[in-house]
C-alpha cells in the first residue's frame, strides 16, 4: 500500500526538466518586461521617434501561431505513438519556425531601409531591434531543439515513448509564440 502512495506522489511531482523550463521562462519574462518597461520610460522623453511595423511582421505572427498548433498536434500524435504523423508535424513546425525567422529578417531589413536604425536619434528603433532580435534568438534556440528532437525521431532513438522532451519543447514553443504576440501588441500600441 505504501509503495502505491509513494508512486502516486512521484507521478504528481513536476519533472525536473519541466521545472527548469518554467524557471528559465520566468527569467526570460522578467528580461522582456525590463526591456519593455525601459521602452515605456524612454518613450516619454522629448525627441522620441515612433515607427510603423512592416506588414511582414503580421505574416510572421500568423506563422508562429500556426506552428504552435502543429507542435501541439505533434505532442498528441507522440502520445498516441503515431511516429510517422509525429515526424511530419515536427517537420512542419520546424519549417514554420525557420519561416518565422526569415520573415523577421525581412521585417528588420524593411525597417532598416525605412531609416529606422538601432543607433542615432532617440527612438523606438533603438529598442525594437534588440527586443525583437532577442526574441528571434530564443526562437532559433527552439529551432535547434526541434532539430534535435526531429532527428532523434528519424534515427529511431525514441523507442521508450517518454513524452517529457516533447512536452518541454511544446511548452517552450508556445511560450515564444505568446511572447511574440505580447511584443506585437506592445509595439502596435506604443511603437
Amino acid at each position: 500500500m505504501s509503495t502505491i502512495i509513494v508512486s502516486e506522489q512521484q507521478n504528481k511531482r513536476l519533472h525536473p526538466h519541466k521545472f527548469a523550463l518554467w524557471v528559465a521562462m520566468a527569467s526570460i519574462i522578467m528580461m522582456f518586461v525590463g526591456f519593455t518597461s525601459a521602452f515605456i520610460v524612454k518613450s516619454n522623453q522629448t525627441g522620441w521617434r515612433t515607427f510603423v511595423l512592416p506588414k511582414i511582421f503580421w505574416v510572421s505572427t500568423i506563422i508562429i501561431m500556426v506552428s504552435s498548433i502543429t507542435i501541439q498536434m505533434a505532442v498528441k500524435t507522440f502520445r498516441n505513438r503515431n511516429m510517422q504523423q509525429y515526424r511530419l508535424l515536427l517537420g512542419i513546425t520546424l519549417i514554420l519556425g525557420i519561416g518565422f525567422v526569415i520573415s523577421q529578417i525581412l521585417g528588420f531589413t524593411e525597417l532598416w531601409n525605412n531609416n529606422v536604425r538601432f543607433r542615432g536619434a532617440s527612438g523606438a528603433g533603438q529598442f525594437f531591434y534588440p527586443i525583437a532580435g532577442l526574441h528571434a534568438v530564443h526562437v532559433i534556440g527552439g529551432i535547434i531543439a526541434l532539430l534535435i528532437i526531429f532527428f532523434r525521431s528519424i534515427a529511431g532513438s525514441t523507442k521508450i515513448y517518454n513524452a517529457v522532451p516533447v512536452e518541454v519543447m511544446s511548452t517552450y514553443w508556445h511560450f515564444v509564440d505568446g511572447l511574440w504576440i505580447y511584443l506585437m501588441i506592445f509595439f502596435l500600441i506604443l511603437g
